[in-house]
């Protein structure tokens, strides 16, 4: 399949032309997030999985803490055990402690000494921190099994998600790429996707794991001291409106953030294109000036969204650290008093840290979340553009004899200017009809609207005698080869080049088509041959070369209609006439539109057609229009004004 025209830059189309997207602020995240989640449900039972592993791991984390608490005990205990007078009992010096108060408690132990066989229990302590020991492993391997399950979600999610935007692609009209820079879309369904595949992998399972760690710890906080769980609760409605009123503001620098690198993306990529234009016309120092100010632009954002979404976590310490000195306050008192344990304090403060953690994590990933939810939205965007509308055929394709009718065709790239009108015009089979015209006159919009880039506003255009809007676009173009100004070539072999213009042509046919087109003789020059490697901008062969493998391409296509946009604007005197004389031999049989500024390369051509604003102005032979004034004859004149007057 050929690579349709670039119509918008000369026939007055839209190219480059970026189209403004809605505020960020007006963009419905839910529903980003609805779509997302959408996308997720296929991994709904890896997802469950992942969640059964992460509750398992996270109780096994909660309940160590209460384990180190006993162990604790153990040694307190222990060490008090040592020091109570004969005959008293641990239980005997608590209630002793709650009825006259630690003081008369301290003197009474006052001169006691130890008493043999009373102390540490070794053994229960060993088990404990056994215990605890087991039990960090034991959850550090349920946390890596959820960690391997969310990696396959996340890449399976994002798999399918490349899968649907490069189809996407080829479903897309032209009309999408005139009106979008092509950097931004290569940002859409690049960078976008990798920043998304980062927030799914990493955000989703951390996510997953602060919310349940919370619920866990809670639950056990409650378990120990109510009074004490109602002290760390104060910090949640706190942390949660911070965070939320931080993300709100931070979310709208990240997509402007986006939107901008996509710009800057943009700016590059044509600039790397044309990197020899920027040397040679010395326009490299105002391409630094755009550049630096498309980077501010993106700058300004970026440092908006970073700050704003960095501040979150020390805000979360900060309020975490109170939470600390309170529990430390209330719980010290608490143990004084004798109604908790000293075990039990300590495994409550590891508690609260374990609570304001998961809350100071979900902080710090605001800033990925949000991230990743603007480059969804700019990937779902881009995957609910409008598409060519499919259809199919709703009559027999005709056979292929190359009969071409356009009748009363207008039509117009924006609503209010337009740019073809009343244009009819019949070729026969096997005729060969130039355009020509001044620049914008409409001449490669006619070529858009014969293979359907573009679908008319009004009149008809039939192909052997069939209205091709009852036609598929794959059947329209299935008529049709081309051969472009601007060559495109893929990364491969000579011969896979070639090839591309039509599926399963073995290599005979392929080398049957490059001597057609004067391609076998350079070739064969080669070190490698029709297996030499061109790289992607094929720059280890000539501007001509390129050219004559694109017009190999079209000849192996053996299309009814052949279409020729400037095909010879990038080669020399000897190669154009090389390709003139293959043209000459493969337009046998062939209907052939040629669209050509330099008018020596049509003086042959069975009919010429002259535009002027999107209407036909004159039409003949080279001859008939030669022999009277008018746009044509005025046109040739300026281009060999000087070579007819030497003639003369």
């Amino acid at each position: 399949m050929m690579r349709g025209p670039g119509g918008g830059a000369r026939g007055g189309g839209p190219r480059g032309m970026m189209m403004p997207g809605p505020p960020q602020s007006a963009r419905d995240l839910r529903a980003t997030l609805r779509q997302l989640m959408a996308r997720l449900r296929p991994e709904a039972l890896a997802i469950v999985l992942a969640t059964v592993l992460t509750s398992a791991g996270v109780a096994l984390v909660v309940i160590a803490p209460r384990v180190i608490g006993s162990a604790t005990n153990v040694i307190f205990d222990g060490v008090l055990g040592k020091a109570l007078p004969r005959g008293m009992t641990l239980h005997q010096a608590e209630a002793y402690l709650r009825t006259h108060g630690h003081s008369q408690l301290a003197q009474l132990l006052q001169g006691t000494s130890a008493v043999p066989g009373r102390g540490i229990d070794i053994n229960q302590l060993g088990m404990l921190l056994g215990l605890t020991a087991l039990l960090y492993l034991a959850g550090a391997a349920f946390s890596w099994g959820q960690g391997y399950i969310m990696a396959g979600v996340a890449q399976r999610t994002i798999f399918g998600m490349r899968r649907d935007v490069e189809a996407k692609l080829t479903r897309l009209p032209l009309r999408y790429f005139d009106s979008h820079p092509h950097g931004d879309v290569l940002s859409r369904v690049t960078n976008d996707i990798d920043n998304l595949t980062t927030t799914i992998q990493q955000g989703l399972g951390q996510l997953l794991t602060s919310i349940l760690t919370i619920l866990g710890v809670l639950a056990m906080m409650l378990l120990l001291s109510p009074l004490l769980a109602a002290v760390s609760l104060i910090t949640v409605p706190l942390s949660l409106g911070a965070t939320l009123l931080i993300a709100r503001r931070s979310q709208v620098h990240f997509g402007r953030q986006w939107e901008r690198t996509g710009a800057v993306n943009s700016l590059v990529e044509q600039t790397h294109t044309g990197h020899a234009l920027v040397q040679v016309f010395g326009r490299s120092r105002s391409t630094l000036e755009e550049f630096s100010r498309q980077n501010q632009d993106l700058y300004e954002p970026s440092f908006r969204a970073q700050f704003l979404s960095g501040i979150i976590q020390p805000t979360m310490f900060f309020l975490a650290n109170l939470n600390y000195v309170a529990i430390a306050a209330v719980g010290g008192y608490r143990v004084v008093t004798g109604s908790m344990s000293l075990g039990d304090i300590q495994a409550f403060i590891q508690y609260s840290r374990q609570f304001t953690n998961p809350i100071s994590q979900i902080a710090s990933q605001m800033n990925m979340l949000q991230s990743g939810l603007a480059s969804a939205e700019r990937v779902f965007e881009f995957l609910a553009a409008d598409e060519e509308t499919p259809a199919a055929d709703t009559v027999a394709v005709p056979e292929a004899l190359g009969h071409v009718v356009l009748d009363r065709v207008g039509f117009r790239y924006q609503p209010d200017r337009p740019l073809i009108e009343d244009f009819s015009l019949e070729v026969q089979p096997g005729e060969t009809v130039a355009i020509v015209g001044p620049t914008g006159a409409g001449k490669t919009t006619v070529v858009n609207l014969l293979m359907r880039f573009y679908d008319i506003d009004s009149g008809h255009i039939y192909l052997d005698g069939v209205d091709s809007a009852q036609l598929s676009r794959d059947s329209v173009r299935g008529h049709f080869g081309m051969v472009l100004q601007d060559t495109w070539l893929f990364a491969g072999t000579i011969l896979e080049n070639i090839a591309y213009g039509r599926e399963g042509a073995s290599r005979e046919e392929v080398i049957a088509a490059a001597r057609a087109a004067f391609v076998d003789q350079f070739v064969r020059t080669l070190p490698h041959g029709y297996d030499t490697l061109l790289d992607a901008d094929a720059t280890n062969i000539s501007a001509g070369q390129r050219q004559l493998l694109t017009i190999a391409r079209a000849f192996l296509a053996d299309p009814p209609i052949l279409i020729l946009d400037e095909a010879t604007s990038s080669v020399d005197t000897r190669t154009e006439v090389l390709i003139q004389e293959a043209m000459a031999r493969l337009r046998h049989g062939r209907t052939s539109f040629v669209i050509a500024h330099r008018l020596s390369t049509i003086r042959n051509a069975d009919t010429i057609v002259v535009m002027a604003e999107g209407r036909i102005v004159e039409q003949g032979s080279h001859q008939e229009l030669m022999s009277r004034p008018g746009v044509y004859r005025d046109l040739y004149e300026s281009q060999f004004g000087g070579a007819l007057e030497l003639a003369g």
